[in-house]
Parts: C-alpha cells; sequence; structure tokens
C-alpha cells in the first residue's frame, strides 16, 4: 500500500513526480538491492562456462570481475536510458534493467569448448543483437499476436529448466570437470552452505514484509556467506589486488563474427521484448492502474536493445527490465521513475569500481548455488504461471508437447545431431530456440479446433 506521507495518491501514481530525498533515496537503493543479485549472477556463470572463473585452470580472475563491474555499470546505465529518456527512446517509468537470465541457456554453449568464437564472438552478438532489439521496438505491437501465453510460457519455463542443472551444479561445488574432479565436489559440507542459502531465502521471503521481503534472496546469500566464511570457504586474496577505478574498455575481448550466436541472440531478443513489454504493462498498472501507452512500450523496447549494444561494446551481456522490481513498485506504490533514477545513478557509481567485483567474487560457488536454485526455479515457475492461462484443448496440448519433447530432449543430448556444423549445433542444442521456433511456427499454421 502507498505512503501518503510522502505525497498525495495522485502523486505517487505519477512518473514524473519526486517524493523528499529522505524517501527517495532509500527507496532506490531498494530496488537495486532487489535485483542486485539476479543482475551480476549470469556474468559470473558465463566467465565460468568460459573458463575465467572459480579456480579453473588458468582462470583470468580479472576477466570475471571486469564482467561483473560491467554488469553492474550497464545496468546502471540501461536503466538510466529508461527512467531519464533520449528523444523516443526510453519509456521514462521506473523500470529497473538487468542482465537477462533468458539468454543464458544461448550463451553458454556459445562460450564451451573448441569451434567455439569465446567472449569475442559472443560479445559481438550482443552488440548486433541489441542492436535488432532496438529495431523491434518499430513494430513489437504487430508481432505480439504470434507469441500467446502458451508460446511465451513455454520458452519461459523452457529458459528455467535449461538453467536448473547449472544451479545443481554450483551447489554441489561448481561447473565443468575441473570442480567435478575435486574430492570435495558433492560434498555435505558444499550443500550444507546451498542449502542455508536456500533455507533463509524462503523464512525471509515468507515471514517478513516490505524492503526484507524483496531482498529476500540477497539475505539468503549473506547468511550462506557468513557460514562459508566460519567454515574457511572465503578469501578476500583478490579483493587487496583490484584497483578502486577503472573504466570500460571498448572490444576489450575483441570482435569476431559468429553466426550462431548473432542467430540465437536475434531470435532471443524477441522474447525478451516480449518480456519487457508485460513489465512495462506490469508496472503502469501496479503503480498507475492504467494501461501502458504504445509510446511507452515502443521506447521501453528501445532503451532494452539500445542498453544491450552498447553493454556487447565493453563487455556486458543482454540487459532486459527486471520483473521482481515491477512487483516492488505495485508493493510501495511509488511510481516515481526519479526514484529508480537514484538507483541506477549507484550502480553507474559501483560499476566504476572493481573492488566491488572483487568482493562478489568473494561469494564461494556453493553459496551462489543456493541462490541460483532459487532463482532459475521462480523462473520455470513463472512459466508455469503464464501456462495457467491457456486453454489445454488437444491442439495446444499437442503443440505444447512436441515443442517440450524436442526443445528438453536435445538440451539433454546434445551430441544427438552430430551431423551438424558448429553453426547449428550451437542453435540447436540449447533446447530452448528449437522450442521456441515450433511453437511458433505450430500455433501459426494448426487450425484453432482439432477433433477429438
Amino acid at each position: 500500500m502507498a505512503d501518503t506521507s510522502i505525497g498525495t495518491a495522485e502523486q505517487l501514481r505519477d512518473p514524473n513526480y519526486t517524493p523528499p530525498l529522505a524517501t527517495a533515496i532509500p527507496l532506490g537503493i531498494q530496488h537495486v538491492l532487489a535485483m542486485f543479485v539476479s543482475n551480476v549472477t549470469p556474468a559470473i556463470i558465463v566467465a565460468g562456462a568460459a573458463g575465467f572463473g572459480f579456480g579453473a585452470p588458468g582462470a583470468d580472475i580479472p576477466v570475471l570481475i571486469y564482467m561483473i563491474q560491467m554488469s553492474i555499470l550497464f545496468a546502471g546505465i540501461a536503466t538510466l536510458i529508461q527512467t531519464v529518456g533520449i528523444g523516443p527512446v526510453g519509456a521514462r517509468l521506473p523500470i529497473v534493467q538487468g542482465t537477462s537470465f533468458a539468454f543464458l541457456p544461448v550463451m553458454i554453449p556459445a562460450v564451451v569448448g573448441a569451434g567455439t568464437a569465446g567472449l569475442a564472438g559472443l560479445m559481438t552478438g550482443v552488440f548486433i543483437g541489441g542492436i535488432f532489439h532496438f529495431c523491434l521496438g518499430f513494430f513489437i505491437g504487430r508481432i505480439r499476436f504470434a507469441l500467446p501465453p502458451l508460446v511465451t510460457g513455454l520458452i519461459v519455463l523452457m529458459i528455467g529448466l535449461a538453467l536448473i542443472k547449472v544451479g545443481i551444479e554450483y551447489a554441489a561445488g561448481g561447473a565443468g570437470d575441473f570442480n567435478r574432479s575435486k574430492p570435495t565436489w558433492g560434498g555435505l559440507g558444499n550443500w550444507f552452505q546451498a542449502l542455508v542459502v536456500i533455507l533463509v531465502t524462503l523464512g525471509i521471503k515468507f515471514f517478513t514484509k516490505g524492503f526484507m521481503s524483496a531482498a529476500a534472496v540477497l539475505i539468503g546469500i549473506i547468511a550462506g556467506y557468513v557460514v562459508a566464511f566460519f567454515m574457511g570457504d572465503v578469501s578476500f586474496g583478490g579483493v587487496g589486488n583490484a584497483s578502486w577505478f577503472a573504466a570500460p574498455m571498448p572490444f576489450k575481448f575483441g570482435f569476431e563474427f559468429n553466426w550462431a550466436i548473432i542467430i540465437g541472440m536475434c531470435l532471443m531478443a524477441v522474447i525478451s521484448a516480449i518480456e519487457t513489454v508485460g513489465d512495462t504493462s506490469g508496472i503502469t498498472k501496479g503503480g498507475a492502474g492504467r494501461e501502458a501507452t504504445d509510446k511507452e512500450v515502443e521506447g521501453a523496447t528501445f532503451a532494452d536493445g539500445l542498453g544491450t549494444a552498447i553493454g556487447g561494446i565493453f563487455g556486458g551481456l543482454p540487459n532486459t527490465s527486471f520483473s521482481q522490481n515491477v512487483g516492488l513498485i505495485a508493493m510501495t506504490g511509488v511510481m516515481s521513475r526519479h526514484v529508480v533514477t537514484i538507483g541506477a545513478l549507484f550502480l553507474i557509481f559501483c560499476g566504476f569500481i572493481p573492488k566491488v567485483g572483487a568482493i562478489i567474487n568473494t561469494v564461494p560457488i556453493t553459496v551462489l548455488g543456493g541462490g541460483v536454485i532459487v532463482m532459475f526455479g521462480m523462473v520455470a515457475a513463472a512459466g508455469v504461471n503464464m501456462l495457467s492461462e491457456v486453454n489445454w484443448n488437444k491442439r495446444n496440448m499437442i503443440i505444447f508437447a512436441v515443442s517440450l519433447s524436442v526443445g528438453l530432449g536435445l538440451q539433454q543430448v546434445p551430441d544427438a545431431m552430430g551431423f551438424l556444423g558448429n553453426t547449428a549445433k550451437i542453435l540447436m542444442t540449447s533446447g530452448l530456440l528449437p522450442a521456441a521456433v515450433i511453437s511458433i511456427v505450430l500455433n501459426l499454421v494448426l487450425p484453432e479446433t482439432l477433433d477429438d
């Protein structure tokens, strides 16, 4: 419920209203804390998959710290583009941007193993995918008909299912053969730390309100971090070596075209754009009790793409609107975009300080695993919630069955299509893109009714 002591009900529904700074600053920081863990986690996962983190042989920890730093910096910049706006770019609504989980099933296979383009190809794909995403803003309204809840719910469910394996591996001691070879992998100590995170997160989420509830995962990870510290699993060796200031470097990882990554980024941009449309509508409904205008939806999509493209130049990963912050708007009742702008400025400030990334890097992989088990499970649950709106007739059941079977099957048996070249193999073995394409095509071509 809105606190009318900081403004009238009409003012609190106005995106252009600025509450008193004594209230606006903590509300802005609350938005940052609610999204912080989710924002940096994809960078940690991708860097680890590429061999740049968590003790892998020859790991270049500064690369991991840099990617964390860029995640923080460009989440702030993309959020600022949304709230302040540049011409038609930006919804000028309290939309919080952050690194997207949705792209992980495409990004992980893009940087793992021989024959991939690594981070150079990935960042090039992020840049080009961001430009493509920006262009979607010109006609986003006209493609929504092809993405009903049956399709979007399946895709979101597939994203969650694809990522749950990563959460379990992290809780057990880390992904990759190097971590699996350790005698402690899968040990009780690892799982104890992960379970502390999960249990504290659940307790905070269900037995507290307001800020505490919104930051439940962050508080859970802090609790697990404290336990890991007393178990001797936290090392601060890299914090002292990290500098206090560092500017982002354009094309730090190089520039390399890889069509599998580029196509994957562009296809996932469509999904991300639809997610942003939903979040924009959720903010206007929850905060102002109205539908989002076409101008706001288009501006939000433009900002999504521009933020992603700029981030890709400097080593950032794809950005999207963060749904957890949509819920925060409805909970606080404060619609002010300037509150979120304060949060964006805080993120930008932290993004220029590598020590912040170095401190985040001290979080043990098992503790992070507990957090991502909850986060990735919530992604899958969100997909199930979207599917609850579907009319489960025989037609829709067949579309869902075929799409899920092919997508999940290729994800579980990635060598099943060994005849494909590297480009097609990266796209197919994610499982996500085949499921998306099949569901979209079948939904468009199959008749609306099938005889029993």
